[in-house]
């Protein structure tokens, strides 16, 4: 009953626990010493047993790696969902809002209260369409001076980019381990570690200009501070999505099926 909107609320979050595999049952979970999780190496892959009602719960295999708890349930059910009253999909607008999780045995989790209500009036549709190109190049250094060698580098880099007039829209130069992930770890002092890794990624409107970009990061190797070294570069054609909503009555579903 594609109309039963608590069915279809409960449904929905059974879809979205088992969506990414593994993460419920421990993958993207373990934090040594604070969330250990027993032989990752062996991760069992969720299993959900459901009652006509709607509940149902989740468990792995017995003896597989990995765990379920209510705690890697609590992480995935909240992974990408923006509002958790009102998670939108095609079919019913899903309230997790009232969930909750019961440990009823070891690698077994009770879930129930989740709910729904009316399907949205707009269905989204994403194109894909030809974006740009990206030119990349990766430069390590270690030792004495690893760091300072690793700025100088980046700095030339730019200058030599910019010598040869190569049309950038957006260039991002990280030093891994140091700023790669945080905006404003740089403003942090000067570390002091064994080894950098400088990575330079710069977005451009052609193949040729993006391909610039990764071999001035390769020319480093011996036009560069010393001791450069692991020098990788590549360039892509990057295909971007975008999303736009459209009424729902101007959709008409249907399914192709072909033998292959």
């Amino acid at each position: 009953d594609m109309d039963n909107y608590e069915l279809l609320g409960k449904g929905t979050q059974l879809g979205h626990l088992l969506e990414c595999g593994g993460q419920v049952t421990g993958g993207y979970f373990a934090e040594p010493g604070k969330k250990d999780v027993p032989h990752p190496e062996r991760l069992g892959f969720p299993i959900a047993e459901v009652s006509e009602d709607g509940s149902f719960f989740l468990t792995k295999v017995e003896g597989s790696g990995g765990l379920v708890t209510p705690h890697t349930c609590t992480e995935q059910l909240i992974y990408e969902i923006h509002d958790p009253s009102a998670y939108i999909t095609p079919d019913v607008v899903a309230d997790f809002s009232g969930t909750t999780f019961e440990q009823t045995g070891k690698d077994i989790v009770q879930v129930s209260g989740a709910t729904g209500r009316k399907r949205p009036d707009t269905l989204k549709v994403s194109i894909g369409y030809l974006d740009c190109y990206i030119g990349e190049g990766y430069m390590s250094y270690g030792g004495h001076g690893g760091f300072d060698r690793a700025k100088l580098a980046a700095d030339i880099v730019q200058k030599r980019l910019k010598l040869r007039s190569v049309p950038i829209e957006e260039i991002k130069i990280d030093i891994l381990g140091y700023n790669s992930l945080y905006w404003n770890s740089d403003k942090q002092e000067t570390p002091d570690a064994p080894e950098y890794r400088l990575r330079v990624a710069g977005r451009t409107k052609d193949r040729v200009s993006a391909s610039r970009i990764a071999e001035e990061v390769e020319a480093l190797y011996t036009n560069g501070p010393a001791g450069g070294c692991g020098a990788v570069k590549s360039i892509q054609e990057i295909v971007s999505v975008a999303s736009i909503l459209i009424d729902r009555h101007d959709v008409t579903p249907r399914v192709i099926m072909k033998e292959v």
